[in-house]
């Protein structure tokens, strides 16, 4: 599970965003929008010189206008780029499946050969509910800064002294920072990248020399190693609507595969991957698998409705009867034994040289 927050509690998280995109003349694009009373300004953040400094743009109370639809509740800034939800339930989901990787790395929040400890910055590219960030500063106090973004300011103000957050699309030109990364983490952005290698070469550019990168991603290709899954399975049916909404919309499901390549293809150097099993259920023998499986069922069982609710409905077409009845054999699939699904889980890793 992930650490505790620190008993002492840090200043609330500041919404920033270093990475806005830059005009065509190299100035940042300012934005100007009136304060919701109700938000805490940002004004008086103590996000610090260091970090404060890199800042090109202040993003206001308009990443806190958010849309509703389907019944779920999505980010604002930037919308569409992302088409999960971002409420509560959401929240929860993500939190579980922070737990489901760092068990399946064998309670491991990166591979990565870098010691945080001494004094690195960091980056986690995509950190939804900020939990990795927050785990990674509670495990090591000694890193200089652990900096997560995302297009939703869903993180929690009480974070250890080391931690900070900003609003940002990653997907934008990123404006280059005083002092580079040490160490740039993303993990579970399948679905929500248009161009991969540009980010990858963003990323890239982001590192000291000597830095490191890690993607943490799911091959998303579901298979049995005893042909127990089948293709009419609706767990399959889902996950093939999601390829191919996702296709569609030009942000594959399924970058797990090319991350090596790409990777390479950017500059980074002794570039390795490696594979772990994901299970789906409790079939599993082995005790820790088991606990990943068991979760991951979970993960279909209470996700699927966040899963389909805006790839099927807006970019397929689907009935609103069709996709209750995939959900409703997404959850029965999900709860059985005697199929054995699972996905591979890639960690790829790559050094900037020296």
């Amino acid at each position: 599970m992930a650490a505790e927050p620190s008993p002492e509690p840090a200043a609330p998280a500041p919404v920033i965003a270093p990475g806005t995109p830059a005009s065509a003349t190299g100035s940042a694009a300012a934005v100007e929008v009136e304060v919701d009373p109700d938000v805490e300004d940002d004004a008086d953040s103590s996000l610090g010189d260091e970090v404060a400094s890199t800042a090109s743009t202040s993003v206001t109370s308009s990443v806190f206008k958010y849309e509703w639809k389907h019944g779920r509740r999505y980010h604002g800034y930037s919308a569409g780029a992302y088409n999960f939800p971002n409420d509560e339930a959401e929240q929860d989901r993500l939190d579980m499946i922070h737990h489901v990787f760092w068990r399946t790395l064998s309670d491991r929040l990166f591979l990565a050969p870098i010691d945080p400890n001494k004094g690195l910055r960091m980056l986690d590219i995509g950190t939804g509910t900020g939990i990795w960030p927050i785990h990674m500063g509670d495990l090591y106090p000694g890193a200089a800064l652990i900096v997560g973004n995302d297009l939703s300011p869903i993180q929690p103000e009480w974070v250890p002294p080391n931690v900070k957050f900003m609003v940002d699309d990653v997907e934008l030109d990123w404006v280059p920072e005083a002092e580079k990364y040490d160490y740039v983490h993303c993990r579970y952005m399948a679905g929500s990248i248009k161009d991969w290698p540009r980010l990858v070469g963003q990323i890239y550019e982001s590192l000291k020399p000597g830095g490191w990168v890690e993607f943490q991603e799911s091959a998303n290709n579901m298979y049995s190693e005893d042909d127990t899954l089948k293709p009419g399975n609706p767990m399959v049916q889902m996950m093939d609507g999601l390829m191919q909404a996702c296709d569609k919309i030009g942000r594959t499901m399924d970058p797990a595969p090319s991350m090596k390549r790409w990777t390479e293809e950017a500059g980074f150097q002794g570039v390795k991957e490696e594979r772990f099993k994901l299970p789906i259920g409790a079939w599993p023998k082995d005790a820790r698998l088991k606990e990943i499986g068991t979760l991951m069922k979970m993960n279909f069982v209470d996700g699927v409705e966040a899963f389909t609710a805006a790839l099927f409905r807006d970019v397929l077409g689907w009935a609103e009867e069709e996709i209750i009845l995939l959900n409703a054999g997404v959850r029965a699939a999900a709860k059985r034994n005697d199929v054995h699904p699972m996905f591979d889980f890639l960690v790829i890793t790559g050094q900037k040289p020296e």
